[in-house]
């Protein structure tokens, strides 16, 4: 079986480029996912995320290893294993990040991969629902528009920071990002609005590309320093998929780099320990591991919220029947509804924390809602130092691989998760917030501002991923570059990376946008490759 392009992965950017190199009609493309059909009505109901999350028929389930910096706690890191990856199973959230995290990739040497670059690449995806804006895109695929949900503690949230001095943005995606206000949504009519839904499905009938749904690729084979071919199981029984042109890996940052080891693309003395062949020496591969790490803190309140809304089979009917006559209600709630962009000291230039506003309350992300009414003011470092890794368990793809995160590895990322902790303690002292608020659940009125050590060892305790691992196969021109500015790896021909793991340091914000850009991106010079 030949095509011109594989694709390994059919997650956010994966489907992007399904869509964009079988445009041509005299192209062939195969798109590759291990996971099975996005058909779960849990996918498609926004609110869905709460059972995706544990699912492992469409979730990879993957763990981290104990982490020193959470006092060795391991947490859950669920990633999408199913046609859309893991924009099936997030919490719709879409933020492009900050125009001078793509200016600082530029400037470490990756050209073409600059703000100016990438914001038409950014528009051409997007459906913006919004007020038309330059910068904004109404034309694309992928549906982006407000929140169907209002509760009256996040409304109260934004207005108390802005009375405690920050402003209010009504467009985080627009000229800048700084400020409060609400997370925008790929949704549309109260549905997801999925990379798969958005990219993949208008391009299914065409008959240059096939789609081939739970096949597992364990690796890519090469001859003569080139990938010619993917090797993997479908339903048990071996496959063997080869590439005209090019093999493109959008398995995300742990899937990919995971593939990359397994067919002796690597670090010789680590590839040595599991008994596989060193094909190309490239010691990258896993390394430059990032991710945001949310501090939760949780303010009891005198107002309504989906812990206790939810609750009983009379409220759980009419929150169903309003979803199903209006698409709206609780069952359209993304992760998070208000946010906030904002600085933990005025010389910097851009924000260096962002917030997510919800209106419930959980032990953690992963676990049922509290039985008493709250909201969460989490809060995450944007722009983390510290970087962890992925790591071959064993030389078989049955087995997760170790994921070493590392977080609050430097003494920035610990001030800035303790600033971040403080500024939502400050927003919640201002009204209206503060006249609902009853009781600070946690941390506590145990742990004061001045205790650094206390309000840091809490975060150590408590904090969890918002499940934005990226950077395992960075792109760059340094030894520890994976890929080139073209998305080529290093040393090999006909192959590529293109998914989150190829930035070289992660983005301010969610990144399942990035992501989408990073398919277009690709998209865009392979293309360009084929006609020059």
């Amino acid at each position: 079986m030949e095509f011109d392009f594989v694709i390994v992965g059919a997650g956010s950017a994966g489907c992007v480029l399904a869509n964009r190199l079988s445009a041509d009609p005299k192209v062939s493309v195969a798109l590759i996912e291990a996971g099975g059909r996005d058909a779960s009505p849990w996918i498609h109901v926004p609110v869905g995320y709460f059972k995706t999350i544990k699912d492992p028929a469409l979730n990879w389930m993957y763990r981290t290893e104990a982490d020193k910096g959470l006092n060795g706690r391991s947490l859950n890191w669920p990633r999408g294993k199913t046609l859309g990856g893991s924009s099936s199973i997030n919490g719709l959230l879409y933020v492009r990040g900050q125009p001078q995290d793509y200016d600082r990739w530029r400037q470490m040497g990756n050209l073409g991969w600059g703000w100016d670059d990438l914001l038409p690449l950014f528009k051409r995806s997007e459906a913006w629902e919004g007020a038309a804006d330059p910068v904004r895109g109404a034309q694309g695929e992928l549906s982006v528009s407000r929140s169907r949900q209002s509760w009256q503690v996040v409304d109260a949230w934004v207005e108390a920071a802005k009375a405690a001095g920050f402003a209010f943005n009504p467009d985080y995606n627009g000229k800048s990002q700084e400020g409060v206000g609400y997370f925008q949504l790929t949704a549309r009519n109260g549905l997801r609005c999925s990379s798969a839904k958005a990219f993949l499905k208008p391009a299914r009938s065409r008959p240059n590309l096939t789609v081939f749904t739970e096949m597992q690729v364990d690796r890519i084979e090469l001859a003569d320093r080139r990938a010619v071919a993917v090797r993997g199981r479908r339903l048990g029984t071996p496959l063997r998929i080869a590439a005209r042109s090019e093999i493109i890996l959008s398995a995300g940052a742990i899937g990919s780099p995971q593939i990359l080891m397994l067919s002796g693309i690597g670090e010789p003395d680590h590839l040595s320990e599991h008994g596989i062949s060193l094909k190309h020496q490239l010691p990258g591969v896993g390394q430059n591991l990032q991710d945001h790490l949310q501090a939760r803190p949780v303010y009891r309140c005198a107002a309504p919220t989906i812990n206790t809304r939810t609750r009983g089979l009379f409220n759980q009917a009419r929150i169903g029947l309003e979803y199903m006559l209006k698409r709206s209600g609780p069952l359209t709630l993304a992760a998070s509804l208000g946010t906030g962009f904002l600085k933990t000291r005025p010389d910097l230039e851009t924000p260096d924390i962002q917030f997510h506003i919800q209106p419930f309350s959980a032990n953690n992300p992963t676990t049922d809602t509290d039985d008493f009414d709250a909201f969460t003011a989490s809060v995450l470092q944007l722009r983390p130092e510290s970087t962890g890794e992925i790591r071959l368990r064993s030389a078989s793809i049955e087995d997760h691989p170790l994921i070493h995160p590392n977080y609050l590895a430097t003494p920035l990322d610990q001030q800035t998760i303790v600033e971040g902790i403080r500024m939502a303690r400050r927003i919640c002292r201002h009204a209206p917030v503060a006249d609902l608020i009853t009781e600070e659940h946690a941390p506590g009125k145990a742990i004061p501002d001045e205790d650094f050590e206390g309000l840091l060892n809490w975060a150590r305790d408590t904090a969890t991923t918002i499940y934005h691992p990226t950077g395992t196969c960075k792109m760059g021109s340094d030894p520890m570059a994976v890929v080139d500015e073209r998305l080529r790896v290093r040393g090999i021909g006909g192959l590529r990376v293109a998914d989150a793991s190829i930035m070289p340091v992660i983005v301010s914000g969610n990144t399942n946008a990035p992501a989408i850009m990073i398919g277009e991106k690709a998209s865009d010079m392979i293309r360009e490759d084929m006609r020059a």
